[in-house]
């Protein structure tokens, strides 16, 4: 019941189902790829078993676990409308979160391992290119100062900048990568060359993308989930969370902030434990840890002084000998801090951010009180389409590369 209910309405975000029935061959096929177990028998109604894959590490996991089967009537073979409710049914959904997160882990891993793409340092612009130019790139601009671009010729060889490419940006043009990436590792080059327009995948400043036909935050983005404190993700599960994009920034007013550079961050998430999940779960969300990031921040306040020592190295790095030199009544602090800290969702919540790669969620916690020790932070999951119009763009593809083929694996 928790899928079928809280799932669908999560996971629905306003989205319609494709507007032409599939071939029932063709959605075989994709759903036996996507994990679901059929088989037909003489029955009078369908018998569907989602179960809860969202709640499982892996697509293995949940097929171990019974999740994803159904037995369909003999006569449902042929009928289109029986598979499209199978691909609108929510565990369809969290099946393909599995691949979704496969393909957010593959693109954080090649962007960060990219040293040409950096933040620091003077830029051009918005987004800088460096000396070449964007066009030398693979992107055209289309506002002034490097506030918007889109590919030039071909998608996979613009995205080729951030994997290989010299290139500078802040961590919103960073998160706008790392999602149009995530597609693109979910596509294949081929497909993703295919599927989507140079103006669909537009990046920017956030209020440019609104302008475009970006499928991330413009006119071809469709329905968005707005989950923002991650309740309905929370209750739904792990995989709910996968390539989803989000943000940390600062709860107090904007003169609180020392260090304009990090008054926010901005993220994709990658992975999340099981820990983490429980936690995120117990908890209802993200709004306990705002509470918690706030504690954390009434600790740091009392580390300081004339000497006040920075926290990454004690509570990230636990450098011993930093450790050693802290006196009696700041150790007790730095106690408190740890247990904090030792949340599994710190520690098993897993962001990708420009230009520090992959990271727990509580690592950022702790770099930015650092850099803005008058402001805790705050933690939110930002609107997205994963699950609405990007799903169905996905399926809608993959039905159509269906093709030729005559017959599935269904038992």
């Amino acid at each position: 019941m928790l899928l079928a209910g809280l799932g669908a309405g999560l996971l629905a975000g306003g989205a319609a189902a494709a507007p032409v029935s599939p071939a029932p061959h063709c959605a075989a096929a994709l759903l036996d790829e996507l994990g679901w177990r059929i088989e037909f028998a003489d029955v009078a109604v369908a018998e569907v078993h989602g179960g809860a894959p969202c709640t499982r590490e892996s697509l293995s996991e949940a097929q171990a676990q019974g999740d994803l089967r159904a037995r369909l009537p003999s006569a449902a073979r042929g009928d289109p409308a029986t598979w499209q409710r199978l691909l609108d049914d929510p565990a369809t959904l969290c099946a393909y979160a599995f691949r979704l997160g496969d393909a957010a882990r593959r693109a954080a891993s090649r962007l960060q391992a990219n040293p040409g793409y950096r933040f620091t340092g003077l830029q051009a612009g918005w987004i800088s290119f460096g000396a070449g130019g964007a066009r030398s790139q693979g992107w055209v601009p289309f506002r002034s100062l490097g506030r918007g671009y889109q590919p030039a010729a071909g998608n996979s060889r613009a995205l080729d900048a951030f994997y290989e490419g010299r290139v500078r940006s802040e961590c919103g043009v960073g998160r706008q990568v790392a999602q149009l990436a995530t597609q693109r590792e979910l596509y294949g080059d081929a497909g993703f060359d295919a599927a989507f327009s140079a103006g669909e995948l537009s990046i920017g400043t956030f209020r440019t993308l609104h302008d475009t036909d970006s499928i991330l935050l413009g006119r071809h983005a469709g329905p968005f989930l707005a989950d923002g404190k991650a309740v309905a993700s929370a209750a739904l599960g792990r995989q709910a969370f996968m390539g989803v994009p989000g943000f940390l920034e600062h709860a107090r007013p904007l003169r609180f902030v020392d260090d304009i550079s990090n008054r926010a961050e901005n993220f994709i998430v990658v992975d999340v434990s099981a820990a983490a999940a429980q936690a995120l779960a117990a908890g209802g969300g993200l709004a306990a840890y705002d509470v918690r990031n706030r504690q954390l921040w009434q600790l740091a306040r009392q580390m300081e002084g004339p000497t006040r020592p920075r926290l990454e190295p004690l509570l990230v790095d636990r450098d011993p000998a930093r450790r050693a030199r802290l006196d009696p009544a700041r150790r007790a602090v730095l106690a408190q801090m740890e247990k904090l800290l030792d949340d599994p969702f710190y520690r098993g919540f897993m962001v990708y951010v420009h230009p520090m790669g992959v990271r727990p969620i509580g690592y950022h916690v702790v770099r930015l009180l650092d850099r803005n020790p008058r402001t805790p932070f705050t933690i939110d999951l930002g609107l997205h389409n994963l699950h609405a119009a990007l799903y169905h763009r996905w399926v809608d593809y993959r039905l159509a590369q269906c093709g030729g083929a005559t017959s599935a694996t269904i038992r």
